[in-house]
């Protein structure tokens, strides 16, 4: 007897095969791998993938979803966007995310229109529609189907399924994209998204999976899963000297935690403020 994972399944894939081809738009996350994973088995060759690339996606993501799609036999194409170029993006303002999106949904739009793909998809599920995300909008007016969201497949779900379809990045940590770590309001460069990136592959490099180095001026407050806090401290002069390098004055680490969105607008923030590892400035 089916269970219910099994009925979403085919009904996803149902969905995706009745569209006769589809452009994918894919980050290498575990939700847009899924939508792209069902559809090159229900599509085959009259699907293809697009990675958005930008300042804003870190270099080991984009080599990451590269291979995961190489492994997997999708074709896949890389399609260059230019979001700073869009003042209103760089002044990074509480919708920054519809900017982004509009850029990339309309590039994607347009090559579908000129080479006759039917649908344009997304991996936007369920669990999103509750949050602040103004990515939405812009899905919404360039017509991206989201075929997981409107099945109603949460993140769990996905999760669950991207893991029996043998996905690698089942259990993947989420990730946004650099600009999510700058408060709102403070302008988007590429200067500072290199700073932030170069920052966050220190603590890739000594092992942690999941972390945000969020940009505060000559501050970065580093956020890791709670379990994470003693190895950080352990390793708390590689993280310093890292992220010293990467052009921060005062590291410090975040007591409350890894929270996903602390700088979206709504975030109630812990009463629990970070700590100081070390003051550069201290002989």
């Amino acid at each position: 007897m089916k269970d219910q994972l099994d009925v979403k399944l085919g009904a996803l894939r149902s969905t995706i095969r009745r569209l006769g081809s589809a452009l994918v738009a894919y980050s290498g996350g575990v939700d847009s791998a899924l939508v792209m994973a069902v559809a090159h088995q229900e599509l085959g060759g009259r699907m293809v993938a697009c990675i958005a690339d930008s300042p804003s996606l870190p270099r080991r993501e984009l080599h990451g979803a590269l291979q995961l799609a190489e492994r997997m036999g999708v074709p896949i194409r890389i399609v260059s966007t230019n979001e700073l170029a869009d003042a209103s993006y760089a002044a990074n303002p509480d919708n920054r995310c519809y900017y982004c999106k509009r850029q990339i949904f309309a590039q994607l739009q347009a090559i579908a229109a000129a080479e006759g793909w039917n649908a344009v998809l997304d991996g936007a599920n369920a669990s999103d529609l509750g949050d602040y995300r103004p990515g939405r909008l812009a899905a919404a007016e360039w017509g991206v189907g989201s075929p997981l969201a409107e099945l109603g497949i949460g993140k769990q779900e996905v999760r669950e399924l991207a893991r029996r379809l043998g996905l690698p990045v089942w259990d993947k940590p989420a990730m946004a994209c650099l600009a999510s770590r700058v408060p709102p309001n403070t302008p988007i460069t590429l200067d500072l998204l290199h700073q932030i990136e170069a920052a966050e592959d220190v603590l890739e490099d000594l092992g942690f999976g999941q972390f945000r180095v969020r940009h505060h001026g000559d501050i970065a407050r580093v956020e890791l899963p709670i379990d994470d806090l003693p190895l950080a401290l352990q390793q708390r002069e590689a993280i310093v000297a890292g992220l010293q390098a990467a052009g921060y004055r005062f590291v410090t680490l975040d007591l409350a935690g890894y929270h996903s969105g602390s700088l979206s607008p709504g975030y109630t923030p812990s009463q629990v403020m970070p700590i100081p590892l070390l003051d550069a400035a201290q002989p």
